[in-house]
């Protein structure tokens, strides 16, 4: 029994040291270290977007593009950025949108139309309306004071004869509160000068019917501006006179009272 105790107790001093030696070493040894992950900072540029959304034929304004932070990597060719063209917002504040573009969506230069390039002035007709252009003088176009964004009436005068060969001039408004889109190849919203020089051409905005009729009446006689007030633009439509809403009206002469008797004269 003794030799077993002392057996024993001899187990037991050395799991005793042997517990101690590993408690030792493990206090001894070193704590881990943490790595900490490095953060890639990617390489930005920043590029030129729609701040809102746009319809075809939009302007862009002053506030309707903005600079975003787009990777660089991610870069396409045609994207503009703030690196090669830093007054972007501003130099295409009168461009409009060609097609319809979301907002934060990149500007391409496919999707804008700048003033004076081909397309801008189809960019600029809202939709049904057309763009005409007439013959204009000093005098027909109030000493050259019509510009684009006025409203003018458009009269015609046509001189005619009577069953004795007497010459008679007669004057009346075809379409009334017509918007002027240009005066010769300057449109409005680009240009500040208070006068458009040597204007040999009015371009208006007119419905397809009034077009229609402006077309041969100008054939029959001379046409005239008249200039309107700015606050009579009324709901800002073209508005065909009452006396030319029949398109074959518009082939014919004018009403003319002679005598109490009433007659279209055929124009010459």
């Amino acid at each position: 029994m003794n030799r077993m105790r002392l057996l024993i107790l001899v187990a037991a001093i050395l799991a005793a040291l042997l517990a101690a030696y590993l408690s030792t070493g493990l206090l001894r040894r070193p704590a881990p270290q943490v790595v900490q992950p490095q953060v890639q900072k990617s390489d930005n540029v920043d590029v030129l977007v729609a701040g809102t959304a746009f319809a075809p034929g939009q302007r862009f304004g002053s506030t309707g593009l903005q600079w975003r932070a787009w990777p660089r990597d991610g870069l396409a060719a045609d994207m503009i950025t703030r690196e090669t063209m830093p007054d972007a917002p501003t130099q295409m504040r009168d461009a409009r949108a060609r097609v319809s573009m979301i907002a934060g969506e990149p500007v391409l230069p496919g999707k804008i139309v700048k003033a004076g390039e081909a397309g801008f002035l189809s960019s600029v007709l809202p939709e049904g309306m057309r763009a005409v252009a007439i013959s204009i003088t000093e005098i027909s176009s109030v000493s050259g004071f019509v510009l684009p964004n006025d409203r003018v009436d458009v009269i015609l005068t046509r001189t005619t004869a009577d069953s004795l060969g007497n010459k008679i001039s007669t004057g009346e408004a075809v379409i009334t509160n017509a918007k002027v889109l240009a005066i010769n190849q300057t449109l409005g919203g680009g240009t500040t000068d208070a006068t458009v020089p040597e204007g040999r051409t009015a371009v208006l905005e007119l419905n397809p019917k009034q077009a229609e009729v402006l077309a041969k009446v100008a054939a029959s006689g001379e046409i005239s501006l008249a200039l309107r007030a700015l606050a009579d633009g009324g709901d800002g439509k073209p508005v065909l006179a009452d006396n030319y809403r029949n398109p074959s009206r518009a082939t014919s002469g004018p009403l003319i009272i002679r005598y109490g008797l009433q007659r279209r004269a055929s124009g010459q």
